[in-house]
């Protein structure tokens, strides 16, 4: 099974709509000197921004993506974007269930379930992110903690097929902190989460599985050289032009296997 790797950058709650499309015209320029590229390319950013990127980015081998979606379709939920009014911009991916979703909104599986199905019900790939904390790991309760994560968004759900959902796992303690874990450490975990996809999804093998958590250009080679790390969803790095293009760059010339 080969599976095409993915380098997603995740903005998070940086940059104003007014840099935005300056900053893409960029890292699309940059791109272009990257030709054949080696793996698909994202930009995960706040709601605001993607009509300006949409319309630059339109065309071209840049996808888009939002930081969430709403648990409802529609209704009287002010303050909430639904998974449609994402995919009507042109988006293809949206994150659900990121670390800081759980911890700050306090988001639990149920509901991080109930994103990924509205997600894919509106024609977007689920980015699910699964991740342990450092006391979670210290108490040797990582592996229980991702695989329930796991199943908890994803057990008796219907996906139109495996490769319209991505999982990425991020380890907590690794998010913004500048550690890293080792290329072994990604490898075990994310092998044990592809064991999972296998019985949850059918054909799981072709679900794309990234590592989260301080990728930057002196670690992706690496990381991304392991066999079960389809790519990475790139936090810091993925501000800055030269540091994605890096990344990109450090994927190999194929895919996973």
């Amino acid at each position: 099974m080969q599976r095409r790797p993915l380098i997603a950058g995740n903005w998070k709650m940086h940059k104003l709509p007014s840099e935005a499309a300056a900053w893409t015209r960029e890292l699309l320029a940059g791109l272009e000197g990257l030709q054949p590229l080696a793996c698909d390319v994202a930009l995960m950013v706040p709601f605001t921004h993607l009509p300006v990127m949409a319309r630059v980015a339109f065309g071209t081998p840049l996808a888009l993506g939002s930081q969430d979606v709403s648990a409802h379709e529609e209704g009287a939920y002010t303050g909430e974007v639904s998974a449609a009014m994402v995919a009507d911009t042109g988006a293809v991916y949206a994150v659900v269930g990121h670390s800081e979703r759980r911890q700050y909104h306090r988001e639990d599986d149920a509901l991080v379930r109930e994103k990924v199905r509205r997600a894919a019900a509106a024609g977007l790939v689920p980015v699910l992110c699964v991740g342990e904390t450092r006391e979670q790991r210290d108490a040797g309760q990582a592996l229980d903690v991702v695989l329930r994560q796991l199943r908890g968004a994803l057990e008796g759900l219907e996906l139109p097929s495996p490769d319209r959902l991505v999982v990425a796992y991020e380890p907590v303690w690794a998010i913004g902190t500048g550690l890293t874990a080792t290329a072994a450490d990604a490898q075990e975990m994310c092998a044990a989460v592809r064991a999972e996809l296998r019985r949850l999804v059918p054909g799981g093998d072709a679900v794309r599985v990234l590592y989260g958590g301080s990728m930057k250009p002196s670690n992706a080679g690496e990381l991304l050289a392991e066999p079960d790390v389809d790519g990475g969803l790139v936090g810091g790095a993925s501000l800055q032009v030269a540091d994605l293009l890096a990344i990109v760059a450090a994927c190999g010339q194929e895919g996973r296997g």
